[in-house]
């Protein structure tokens, strides 16, 4: 039997029909393929937040549940015992009284119901004083939803403070859109000193009116009751009564700060009242955490001393918490913080190198470090502090970018640990001995990636002439009919001339907006060079899909 022509113009439509639809869909979920991977680890922290917030909600209302359930007893007991006062309760009242009783019995009959430790376990004075766990003093515009929280601890020194030039220095090295995704807490720990804390409130208000205003920064103090009795905690290590008061407060300081910020960002950085901070700072300490999206970190590192540039995601802090007031009688809280890094890696039948090189994978440094420690006068009363961090002093070798996925290759030969692949991230430069002819850099992007910039710089300020010479960038797109193969010049390997590097030793070249995805990238070097050479910037730009 003949297939009529109709029948066949109606098939070969229909088929046609799928295949343009299907192409469509394709092509629109390859444009946005990129904007999941940068947003990836971003709204993965978030869910991580928002997913303990609901199961600490949860626990809070099972509290209050067998809160009402206690107060109902009661006033069941009474009502039976004290007929007097019973008088004075409506029969319809203590109907719904019994009722209520009633039904949260069977509840708690029907099934075991447990409970995590709270925070009354390990600060049970608290108990019964639910406004000590609220600041007695508070300073803020409720901003949430930051990407950084920065919490600073402040006390009144003997003869200076710090605090002022200290923020000073962190406002000044934002940007109007870092502003936006930034939180300053100040926390002020002098519960017993109202004056002071009051005056340090309005002093910030004098100060940085603005920053206020917009909810850059805020103020808080702890009320006195949160804290229990100092005098009573027994002295450990040789130290005296007064050094153990101190950094037994300073492990509740901490803590009460890092509750209050956990709720208002997706990351927690724990600095100290007097340092000093790179400009930049910011992107850098964001840029580094999201590159770190493929490991289990706990913390990231931004200062090599003492609790300064500390980096959590705000999810895990309620641990960190939890690990630091079981022991906050017994050890200071850079110990406590060691300790809560091998409880979780080490394997105690390996020996201390082993545990050393597990918490390195947790602990991650970054270098050079972004704050500087400025402060002569410790916390501690009567202590001279003249720490300094030396990887502080160190110029900037390298400009960090989030760079998309990518296998990175050099024929070149690599000097000490300043790899091509901690050059692409933005760890470190890349340094290698003086280039040959035909040596290359590949970059082979997985999965290919619609780009709007690719910048190479080399050399950097003390090196100015190790960088590139007689030297192109080079690249093959994805589509097999993608324009640029028209406007560029092809390789005998398949590759397209894009640029040179131009005498700055760097090579900047934007993209027209009709160039598709590209799926390598390549430095190639066209003539062998005397000098070594320096890669202090990658940067592909990933093109943002427009919005319809």
């Amino acid at each position: 039997m003949r297939a009529r022509p109709r029948s066949i113009l109606i098939t070969v439509g229909l088929v046609l029909c799928t295949v343009f639809w299907l192409a469509l869909f394709s092509k629109e979920d390859r444009n946005y393929d990129h904007v999941l991977q940068v947003r990836f680890a971003e709204l993965q922290d978030k869910l991580e937040m928002s997913d303990t917030l609901n199961r600490e909600r949860q626990d809070n209302l099972n509290k209050l549940r067998n809160q009402f359930n206690y107060f109902l007893q009661m006033v069941s007991q009474n009502s039976t015992v004290n007929r007097s006062q019973s008088d004075y309760m409506s029969s319809e009242l203590q109907e719904l009284f019994r009722g209520h009783l009633h039904n949260i019995t069977e509840e708690n009959q029907s099934g075991t119901s447990l409970h995590l430790p709270s925070i009354f376990t390990y600060l049970p004075h608290l108990t019964g004083h639910p406004e000590s766990l609220k600041p007695k003093y508070h300073l803020s515009k409720n901003k949430f939803g930051a990407s950084i929280v920065i919490g600073i601890p402040t006390i009144k020194r003997e003869k200076i403070s710090y605090l002022s030039n200290t923020l000073k220095s962190l406002v000044n090295g934002l940007t109007a859109q870092e502003k936006r995704e930034c939180l300053i807490i100040v926390f002020i720990a002098e519960p017993y000193n109202n004056d002071y804390v009051e005056s340090v409130g309005r002093e910030v208000q004098t100060s940085f009116p603005k920053q206020v205003e917009s909810g850059l920064i805020e103020v808080i103090s702890p009320s006195e009751d949160f804290y229990p009795n100092l005098n009573d905690i027994p002295l450990t290590y040789g130290d005296t009564k007064e050094r153990v008061k101190w950094r037994t407060k300073q492990n509740l300081d901490f803590s009460f700060l890092m509750l209050y910020a956990r709720t208002r960002g997706i990351y927690y950085v724990q600095l100290e009242d007097d340092v000093l901070a790179k400009p930049g700072y910011f992107t850098i300490m964001k840029t580094f955490a999201e590159q770190q999206s493929q490991k289990d970190w706990i913390l990231l590192e931004f200062s090599s001393l003492g609790f300064i540039g500390k980096m959590f995601k705000s999810s895990k802090l309620p641990i960190v918490v939890e690990f630091f007031l079981m022991f906050f009688k017994d050890k200071p809280i850079d110990w406590l913080l060691d300790y809560l890094l091998a409880v979780k890696v080490c394997n105690p039948e390996k020996d201390s190198k082993h545990c050393n090189r597990m918490k390195q994978e947790v602990r991650v440094r970054f270098k050079p470090s972004l704050f500087q420690h400025v402060g002569m006068q410790s916390s501690l009363k009567g202590k001279v502090q003249k720490l300094k961090d030396r990887d502080f002093g160190k110029h900037m070798l390298f400009r960090v970018h989030v760079n998309p996925p990518a296998e990175l290759r050099t024929s070149l030969t690599t000097y000490l640990k300043f790899t091509v692949q901690k050059a692409y991230i933005g760890q470190d430069i890349f340094w290698a001995l003086a280039p040959n002819q035909d040596d290359y850099i590949e970059v082979i992007l997985k999965p290919p990636v619609a780009l709007d910039e690719i910048l190479f710089r080399s050399g950097k300020a003390d090196h100015r002439e190790d960088k590139f010479y007689n030297t192109s960038l080079q690249v093959i797109p994805f589509n097999y009919h993608d324009p640029i193969k028209n406007r560029a010049k092809k390789t005998k390997d398949g590759y397209f001339d894009l640029a040179e590097f131009d005498k700055e030793g760097i090579v900047h070249v934007r993209l027209a907006s009709d160039v598709g995805k590209l799926s390598k990238i390549r430095i190639k070097v066209h003539k062998s060079s005397e000098n070594w050479v320096i890669i202090s910037e990658i940067h592909l730009k990933q093109r943002t899909p427009k919005q319809s």
